[in-house]
């Protein structure tokens, strides 16, 4: 018998990955500190039990009971945050490799949504910019779609679109020619002296040009006949008649441009661009952006129904023109494929300060937390710089959820997007009336009954069994705006905390749904966020109570010489650190770190307990929740002071009354047991309250800064600082009669 040489053996060609995965080297770590950590954490729940059965008084058995609650919850918050530290991956891309296994004329269609609301909160020109470097994309342009939704229902955004598709013409070509990397116009321009370049300067002038037209037709509010070049444009504006409201109107759904026959400078393609204002009524219900997505999802599988669909913010540019063909690296594993649900890519920001003063960074929800997650099953939905696979927001793995053969994943579009037969079923599926008696909103689409209905539906998809994955290249793929004033950061987080909240309350709550639906961990990473909010309960008590007990020379802690002391010095400082640690090894400083702990006391003070309180107001009928439109337009005077790291105060909010108030507390706390430490009172049993009010005062030095030390605008409102002090001032009266 012979015996086959090693020649003979047939070896497979070796075949370039699309993608890889490293487990971070600090898992170990983590598991054990958590272990440490945990038995720290029975340790002081065993001693609030011992004191609480030792108690002789109410007024020591009630600050015992409050302490234990505050610890209790904390304890559960921690604890649901191991999730994201028990299998932390990095992922890196090689989109190069692509053309050695798929054919570009094989990419999948890639349909992309921007949701616009209130064109004086988000100027149309910055939308056109965000829209445009979409199209630019490196990617066949016959194959992308743009669908531009908007809410508020302005002829002024239909015009900005038109001039939009008019200067794309020349845009495209110039970014494909000259391999651009920033597409977006606004920032290619203002990063660079491009004056050199004819061809460069030529394109400048032309959006230069378009640039003033539109801002000169928001500014007048209404598109003059000067403007309107064609009689198809004016056709489109007749449809803002004088009964034409944002909040009651007919579906208006108009193609801008049609890849089968617009044609830019150079006689290449462009992408598709359409219009859409979804009808309004003020009877119906429009569940806010997620009504507007569906719309969107319905009426892009109508037109052009391509399998993978971007959502994006209106104010989220691109800043990787290749970012498709990193979620193509996925899409084209045939060992991901099947389950993938959608590609996050994390949300970065340009225009952060030095130092982030509001923590809009936010590192741990968008990063660190996020690699957590993916390790287990893949990130949350977080509402922009998301691929998803229409198919995943149709039904789940096994079941295609769709009420008319046209809304089906598998539908094959076989007519033009401008043919009135397509454009009427646009219409149609865009109308108040459509989702009545239907699936959408609830089982399929995106999900209804939370103000943050980006995490809700991300959510989920994961229990339908879906699976995600997280994206995070070097070159961050999108950049966008932050609130650069206290008020917008405050009003946008106590949406949060709102939404949330009915999450957590509701069937589909993670703790027990999404424990059953999906695993354990994935059930606690998202119950750390869902019950996020009623972190505002601990907080709140160690803001204030220790405090108050200090100036009744009441202690509530153990003293340095007993053992118990080291176990809070441990727990206190065990979570900073490995707070901190996580902040400097994904490249983070120290201030951005203590600013992200300074909004963290300020968030919980005031977005989340008003939150909550409006949250338990809306489950008794007391109260309505809305969808607040963040601010992307930028004050001059707001942003020299945001430059510099001053906290920006400047009109009166209730949401600055708790944290004024603290401060005002904690301040004469840390005076008045300075002043006893220093005389020797009680020196060991206080200390501990002593250092904790320092801890907050120095947190609320901007505080503090914008009450006696600024008279710009951005300084605290008197009326603010009244209330607060009166309120401080009952608050401490109160407890001085409990106490005694």
């Amino acid at each position: 018998m012979d015996v086959p040489s090693r020649r003979d053996h047939y070896t497979a060609p070796y075949t370039p990955p699309f993608h890889t995965v490293e487990r971070l080297p600090r898992t170990a770590v983590n598991r054990v500190f958590a272990v440490v950590y945990s038995c720290a954490i029975l340790a002081l729940l065993y001693r609030h039990a011992q004191t609480l059965r030792g108690s002789t008084t109410w007024v020591s058995f009630l600050i015992t009971l409050s302490l234990l609650v505050a610890d209790l919850v904390l304890a559960f918050i921690w604890g649901a945050s191991q999730a994201f530290r028990m299998y932390p991956i990095r992922r890196k891309q090689f989109p190069e490799n692509l053309k050695v296994k798929v054919k570009k004329q094989d990419f999948p269609g890639l349909d992309v949504f921007i949701c616009t609301a209130d064109l004086h909160k988000e100027p149309p020109i910055s939308v056109v910019n965000t829209a445009l470097s979409l199209m630019a994309y490196d990617y066949p342009t016959e194959k992308i779609s743009v669908y531009v939704s908007d809410d508020g229902g302005s002829a002024l955004t239909l015009f900005a679109f038109m001039e939009a598709a008019k200067f794309a013409s020349h845009w495209l070509p110039f970014c494909r020619e000259n391999n651009i990397v920033d597409r977006s116009p606004e920032v290619y321009f203002a990063t660079a002296d491009h004056s050199w370049n004819h061809e460069a300067h030529k394109i400048k002038e032309i959006y230069e040009n378009m640039k003033v037209r539109v801002e000169n037709v928001v500014n007048r509010g209404k598109v003059s006949e000067i403007y309107i070049t064609n009689d198809q444009e004016r056709e489109a504006f007749e449809k803002w008649t004088a009964a034409f409201t944002p909040q009651d109107h007919p579906a208006v759904v108009q193609v801008l441009l049609d890849s089968r026959s617009d044609k830019d400078i150079t006689g290449h393609c462009l992408p598709n661009l359409i219009y859409v204002s979804r009808q309004k009524s003020k009877t119906s219900p429009h569940h806010f952006k997620a009504g507007a997505l569906n719309v969107l999802l319905r009426v892009s599988t109508i037109m052009t129904d391509a399998p993978i669909v971007l959502t994006q913010d209106c104010d989220m540019y691109s800043n990787d023109p290749q970012t498709p063909l990193r979620v193509l690296c996925y899409v084209c594993d045939p060992e991901i494929e099947p389950t993938l649900g959608f590609v996050q890519f994390p949300q970065r920001f340009p225009g952060i300060n030095k130092d982030d003063t509001y923590g809009c960074e936010y590192k741990h929800l968008a990063e660190i937390h996020t690699m957590g997650f993916d390790g287990i099953r893949g990130p949350y939905y977080c509402g922009t710089g998301t691929f998803f696979r229409r198919r995943a927001l149709l039904g789940d793995p096994s079941t295609v959820k769709a009420e008319i053969l046209e809304l089906r994943p598998d539908h094959i579009v076989n007519k033009p997007i401008k043919s009135p037969d397509v454009l009427a079923l646009a219409h149609h599926v865009a109308s108040c009336s459509y989702e009545n008696q239907n699936k959408w909103g609830s089982k399929m689409g995106f999900r209804y009954g939370s103000l943050v209905e980006d995490f809700y539906t991300g959510y989920r998809l994961q229990c339908d069994g879906w699976r995600s994955i997280f994206c995070n290249p070097e070159r961050a793929a999108f950049l966008g705006n932050v609130p650069i004033n206290l008020l917008d950061v405050l009003n946008q987080c106590k949406r949060w905390a709102v939404g949330l909240l009915e999450i957590s309350s509701s069937q589909y709550s993670p703790i027990t749904f999404g424990t059953r639906s999906m695993n354990l961990l994935m059930g606690l990473g998202y119950s750390h966020y869902s019950f996020w909010p009623i972190l505002s309960i601990p907080v709140t008590i160690y803001a204030f109570l220790p405090q108050l007990a200090l100036l009744n020379g009441v202690s509530v802690f153990p003293k340095i010489s007993e053992p118990w002391f080291l176990l809070y010095l441990f727990l206190f400082l065990g979570a900073h650190g490995q707070d901190f640690l996580e902040y400097v090894l994904e490249g983070s400083t120290f201030w951005k770190w203590w600013n992200a702990q300074r909004m963290w006391m300020i968030r919980n003070l005031s977005s989340f307990s008003l939150g909550t309180a409006e949250y338990f107001l809306k489950s008794i009928g007391l109260s309505t929740s809305g969808f607040i439109v963040t601010n992307k337009v930028i004050d001059d005077e707001q942003n020299k002071r945001y430059s510099r790291g001053i906290f920006e105060f400047g009109v009166p909010s209730p949401l600055f009354v708790p944290p004024t108030m603290a401060a005002i507390i904690n301040l004469f706390s840390f005076i008045w047991g300075t002043i006893l430490v220093l005389s020797g009172s009680n020196k060991e049993g206080l200390l501990l309250q002593m250092l904790l009010a320092g801890c907050i005062v120095a947190i609320c030095f901007p505080i503090y800064e914008a009450i006696g030390l600024r008279s710009d605008n951005g300084k605290m409102p008197t009326k603010i600082t009244i209330i607060a002090t009166l309120l401080a001032g009952a608050l401490y009266t109160a407890t001085s009669i409990v106490f005694k």
